[in-house]
């Protein structure tokens, strides 16, 4: 449970849509991408008072 989650719709469309550059099948881009918010969720800075930003950039830091 948190409440940072602002932007999760549009980061989820946007690492499907990356998924598919990258050829991957639709399921898998999908798969993929569904992992990606769920662990920037995960990994979110809490920052703010309201809904608060995902990590987006948790893969480069591992």
């Amino acid at each position: 449970d948190t409440r940072h989650t602002h932007g999760t719709g549009c980061t989820l469309a946007s690492a499907c849509a990356a998924g598919l550059a990258l050829g991957r099948p639709l399921e898998v881009a999908a798969a993929e991408a569904w992992a990606y918010v769920g662990e920037a969720i995960r990994r979110a800075p809490g920052l703010g008072g309201g809904h608060g930003p995902l990590d987006h950039g948790w893969p480069v830091r591992g």
